[in-house]
């Protein structure tokens, strides 16, 4: 990397003089109170907005001082911590894209990220040096350093003490990349890297900053790498504090919610299911629970209504994809809406989202038809990252093939039949695991289920359920085979009663887990 001077960073030539980015705008409010406490970490240390705020101003100084510069990639290789947030926002400040490196993938998937973005920087924080350890022989980035004491790498956080906290500018525009964000990959392939801008996050964030009264506080129980950062930002932008956790545990997430007064946290419905079924939730008090998204994979409307008992209207979804980020949205008095395999909507498009359902020859079809959704959005990728044909398949004139299977009824609101990749196919007939699952989350005995297809002997696919039992029911499986096809549904060829279903890293059922341990 080149030496630049502190501060003295050549603004881009797309630099828009009337634009803010995400990390100036939240700046801009931690200074507003420099002694509010924003922070609180897993050992309840607590970072005021003063604190943070300097610490990006010196971090950014230091990166620009080792040559960070617009345009250059800086990979991060970090957990649920002060210092990845740090980071993050230091990166983006010195004008650089970031590519978050998601926990769970094998050295050889992070390898490929690390080089595909061009990385010029790989920075780790002290929960993920294991993974750095791992990497390092199979990295080819000129530079890496740690964001904490390491015994062969470069603190840069102890350098950046060091530094000047007086602000750092480098003018950014709207088009200019924000990071490269990443997908979670398939069962014969890499996770593949999205291109996303400046414009498009800072628009995203401003929706979802709208005033909410008093100043939020997020618990960030999943991974601040994926829904869980956008999540943080959005409440430090509103003048509110997140507590971290290293990880979900319900058990500590019912704990946090009571002492720390926690009014908004965002799960995965597999993670919700987990949640309710805790045995310390009927002691818990979670008055203080003002809003509670989910989102990421199908959810049961027995389990939703369930969670509405529990925690009240607070309930709200977000349906969209990486290459999207949010297309639509469900607040706590649209949730009666139930579509005709009785699932909940997921809502209606967001402001500057439009949304269209297709035919297999893209035609748009009308409301009450499913077909595959489209979805054009100011806050879509601007493709993937090197690699313009897969770009051009996905992305047509601005419109983005989600691969999802819905359809529109005649007020707007948007229903999924399933996520595109989990459709399973039996003689020419396509399935959808979700409405599968739906039924049979319904009944008492299932405390959680995952329906995934697999392939025997043969090229046809079979439906396969895993179940896992409620505590103090047993599973009769052939009741629960004989409820399935009371639905008119192809009842499962297999059950797998398991203790847990396994989740990925972000906390979505792992359905290619399911199929290589059960094949």
């Amino acid at each position: 990397m080149s030496d630049l001077r502190p501060g003295a960073a050549p603004p881009p030539e797309s630099a828009d003089p009337g634009f803010v980015t995400y990390t100036d705008a939240l700046l801009h409010t931690l200074a507003r109170d420099p002694a509010l406490p924003v922070i609180i970490c897993p050992d309840r240390r607590q970072i005021t907005a003063g604190e943070l705020r300097d610490s990006v101003h010196r971090l950014a100084r230091e990166l620009i001082a080792r040559g960070v510069r617009p345009g250059q990639t800086v990979s991060l290789l970090t957990g649920n911590t002060p210092e990845a947030l740090v980071a993050r926002y230091a990166a983006n400040l010195a004008g650089a894209r970031v590519t978050p490196l998601y926990d769970g993938l094998n050295a050889e998937a992070l390898a490929h990220l690390v080089d595909v973005a061009d990385t010029e920087l790989l920075l780790a924080d002290p929960t993920r040096y294991a993974d750095l350890d791992r990497l390092k022989p199979l990295l080819r980035v000129p530079v890496s350093a740690t964001l904490g004491p390491h015994p062969s790498a470069d603190d840069l956080c102890a350098a950046a003490a060091g530094q000047p906290a007086e602000p750092v500018t480098v003018p950014l525009g709207a088009t200019d990349d924000w990071c490269i964000r990443h997908t979670g990959g398939t069962t014969t392939g890499l996770p593949k890297s999205l291109q996303m801008k400046h414009g498009p996050y800072r628009r995203t964030l401003d929706h979802l900053s709208s005033p909410a009264g008093a100043p939020p506080r997020y618990l960030a129980c999943t991974p601040l790498t994926h829904i869980a950062g956008l999540w943080a930002d959005v409440v430090l932008l509103q003048g509110g504090s997140v507590v971290l956790q290293s990880a979900f545990d319900p058990g500590e997430v019912l704990a946090a919610i009571e002492r720390d007064r926690v009014t908004r946290l965002f799960l995965q419905p597999p993670l919700l299911h987990q949640l309710l079924d805790h045995p310390a939730l009927a002691a818990t008090d979670t008055s203080s629970v003002r809003q509670l998204t989910y989102g990421g994979s199908p959810a049961s409307t027995s389990r939703l209504r369930q969670a509405e008992s529990v925690f009240g209207k607070v309930l709200h979804s977000w349906y969209g994809q990486n290459e999207t980020l949010g297309l639509t949205e469900v607040g706590p008095g649209e949730h009666d809406r139930v579509g005709r395999h009785g699932q909940i909507t997921v809502g209606r498009a967001m402001p500057g989202v439009e949304l269209r359902v297709v035919d297999r020859h893209g035609d748009a079809l009308p409301n009450g038809r499913e077909g595959e959704i489209h979805a054009r959005a100011h806050s879509a990728m601007s493709g993937y990252w090197k690699q313009p044909a897969l770009t051009a398949r996905v992305l047509h004139d601005g419109w983005v093939r989600t691969g999802d299977i819905g359809y529109l009824d005649d007020d707007g609101y948007l229903f999924l039949a399933d996520r595109g990749h989990d459709t399973i196919t039996v003689d020419g007939t396509r399935i959808y695991p979700s409405e599968i699952e739906e039924v049979l989350t319904a009944h008492p005995a299932v405390a959680q289920c995952a329906v995934f297809g697999m392939r025997h002997n043969d090229t046809s696919e079979h439906v396969h359920a895993a179940v896992v039992p409620a505590s103090g029911h047993r599973t009769d499986l052939d009741e629960l085979r004989r409820l399935v096809a009371a639905r008119g549904l192809p009842a499962p060829h297999a059950f797998h009663v398991l203790k847990a279903i396994p989740l990925s890293g972000i906390g979505k059922p792992d359905k290619h887990a399911l199929r290589r341990a059960l094949s």
